[in-house]
């Protein structure tokens, strides 16, 4: 995927070589699109605006904000935060946020974000609201759902569903137990009081325990979940990989496409490293105006594994997503 300052152009990849482009090989993955820039980034997640104007916030000095006009060219933007919420203190000590969820509901943006530190499931997700999306205008909300030591799941990684019929559901989670979900009240963006259930999405009963940072979307028909395997966060040493089941409940059960449960470490891969692009993950879905976006970071070879920017469109046409 690549252009300049012009909208991008994509042909039309037949259906049959679609489906020969579903992975049984690393070099069956695609590369990522071109992007320039300020493109260090990890964790992003991506809005487009009613401007067109994109908004990519990322893991990093209160949440990073890189700003695009052309989906290319990023820069970067400031911060959320100018000043940390003093609830942090009690998750992080670096007071430091991570994997923002954005998006665009009831007439504002909403931002879900995670504070722990590496390793812990002392951690808790916090929301914020802001009228543009822009640095220093959001206003925290203080903390939506959280986990201790004692817990079996961590929580962090959030990511927002909203159901055609207007339910609005939290996926989380971070090895432990695995993947989570619960219920979300849209008039406060927090826990429905009515349905306090904590359902299990996606786990590894056995060896590793490495799933995280779920995305959930919906497509034709099917509920799809995405999620991040194996280690991050290790640069040229991450074995990080994304993949994904689905399912007829937005609870699931979500199977892959062998039909293993991903409660029994189940799930069809989507991205896997290749080449310089090591790790991919961290990853979010954006219905952008020429199809689905996988964005997402990954550990460049080539660089000393440092975190970049992965964005590749989505085909849907198998049943599955295949990434391009």
């Amino acid at each position: 995927m690549s252009r300049t300052t012009r909208r991008r152009t994509l042909a039309v990849l037949p259906a049959a070589l679609l489906l020969a482009l579903v992975p049984g090989s690393a070099s069956a993955y695609p590369n990522p699109g071109t992007v320039t820039g300020d493109i260090v980034v990890h964790d992003p997640s991506m809005v487009r605006t009613s401007s067109g104007q994109y908004l990519l916030y990322s893991t990093g000095d209160s949440l990073q904000l890189r700003t695009s006009t052309d989906r290319t060219a990023f820069g970067r933007s400031g911060s959320a935060f100018s000043t940390p919420p003093g609830w942090w203190k009690n998750y992080s000590s670096a007071s430091d946020p991570w994997a923002p969820d954005i998006s665009f509901r009831g007439g504002k943006y909403l931002m879900y974000y995670a504070v722990s530190s590496f390793g812990s499931n002392t951690s808790a997700i916090g929301l914020a609201g802001s009228t543009t999306g822009q640095p220093g205008s959001w206003t925290d909300y203080g903390t939506v759902y959280t986990s201790n030591a004692s817990s079996d799941y961590n929580a962090i990684d959030p990511n927002l569903f909203v159901d055609d019929d207007g339910t609005w559901w939290l996926s989380f989670g971070s090895w432990w137990t695995g993947i989570k979900m619960i219920r979300i009240d849209p008039s406060t963006g927090k826990q429905y009081a009515g349905d306090t259930a904590r359902r299990s999405l996606a786990s590894r009963p056995t060896g590793t325990k490495a799933v995280e940072a779920p995305t959930v979307v919906k497509r034709n028909g099917y509920y799809y979940l995405f999620a991040s395997y194996d280690t991050c966060c290790a640069g040229a040493s991450s074995t990080y990989k994304v993949k994904v089941g689905r399912a007829t409940s937005v609870t699931g059960p979500y199977k892959d496409r062998n039909g293993v449960s991903m409660l029994s470490n189940g799930g069809t891969p989507v991205l896997e490293s290749h080449g310089r692009y090591i790790g991919p993950g961290g990853q979010s879905v954006l219905a952008d105006s020429d199809g689905d976006l996988l964005v997402y970071h990954y550990y460049d070879g080539q660089d000393n594994g440092t975190p970049k920017l992965g964005v590749n469109l989505l085909n849907w046409s198998s049943g599955w997503p295949v990434a391009y």
